[in-house]
């Protein structure tokens, strides 16, 4: 049970790291654009020499 000492704040750090990455992407304008990324894959870009 001691290793929980250990553990407890491992994961605390590890998600409040998570947490604080994904409000990072949030604010630098990461999901702003849900459509462009779904439309590209249908553009076709082929070099035709």
């Amino acid at each position: 049970m001691e290793v929980l000492i250990y553990l407890v704040p491992v994961a605390l750090l590890l998600g409040l790291t998570g947490l604080a990455a994904f409000l990072w992407s949030l604010k630098d304008g990461q999901y702003d654009d849900v459509e462009g990324a779904a439309l590209r894959v249908l553009k076709d870009d082929d070099i035709r020499s």
